[in-house]
């Protein structure tokens, strides 16, 4: 082999390692705004659900009979 085509070939070697580096990089990224997205959907009914308790007056400290936790038995 050439002198030339060693560093070729090493050139290709680099550019494929770099490849690799950001495919795992994108797919992280990707997982990321997966979990976003779920969080974002789950803040917004939160915020509605909210908004809806304003509008309609029932925002207290005293929670409504159907939100209530049964007190544990002992």
């Amino acid at each position: 082999m050439t002198n030339a085509n060693i560093n070729l070939q090493q050139r290709i070697e680099m550019l494929e390692t770099k490849l690799a580096f950001q495919e795992v990089t994108i797919e992280q990224l990707n997982q990321m705004v997966i979990i976003l997205q779920h969080e974002s959907a789950s803040l917004s009914e939160k915020l509605r659900l909210l908004s809806e308790k304003i509008k309609t007056g029932q925002l207290s400290n005293i929670a409504s009979l159907s939100e209530e936790i049964p007190p544990p038995h002992y």
